[in-house]
């Protein structure tokens, strides 16, 4: 029985549209000089013997463009917020007043933007990688589906519009790493 070359072409893109997501939940990670609460995403701590993320043991805000208040839910909490920010790779030193958690936003200087810039493009490029295998995938399936019986045209058919939808979702992620490129280099 010939396999289904719709169902190819729904999977190839499944994996591509998650490339394209997991690029954009990446490089909201990066700090661009302005308060973002995303740079704190990848921070857990140790919360009733579970290793919890931050946001589940303190609410995370931005009063102003330069500045991130963790106001952790429980008071005794204070001191292990504060700990686990200052061993993670987030890079700032929090402010502990008794109360919330300050952290304060430098300025970035003109060489660490372009570090920013060369990571968030090494990020880009891994998610082409990533959607040039999916692509490749797809059509050793069409391939291996033409051996056996789809008709030449139905597969030449379907390798055009995988390679449709290779350029469109690579277009998606020259999309997203320009406007984070902007948002980076924007002083």
């Amino acid at each position: 029985m010939p396999v289904d070359l719709k169902q190819i072409g729904q999977k190839a893109e499944e994996k591509m549209q998650a490339s394209v997501e997991f690029l954009d939940e990446t490089l909201s990670r990066i700090r661009a000089g302005k308060a973002n609460p995303h740079i704190l995403d990848g921070i857990k701590l140790e919360y009733y013997g579970t290793l919890t993320p931050l946001s589940g043991v303190a609410s995370i805000n931005t009063p102003d463009a330069r500045t991130i208040i963790v106001q952790p839910w429980e008071k005794q909490m204070l001191k292990e917020v504060e700990k686990a920010i200052l061993n993670s790779d987030v890079g700032i030193t929090p402010d502990n007043n008794g109360e919330v958690i300050r952290l304060s936003i430098p300025p970035l200087t003109e060489e660490r933007r372009k570090n920013l810039v060369k990571q968030a493009k090494q990020e880009a490029e891994d998610a082409k990688v990533s959607i040039r295998n999916a692509r490749r995938d797809a059509i050793d399936s069409i391939k291996k589906a033409v051996k056996e019986g789809v008709g030449e045209d139905l597969g030449k058919d379907a390798e055009n519009d995988m390679q449709k939808l290779h350029d469109k979702y690579i277009k998606k992620i020259d999309d997203v790493f320009i406007i984070k490129e902007k948002e980076i280099l924007t002083v």
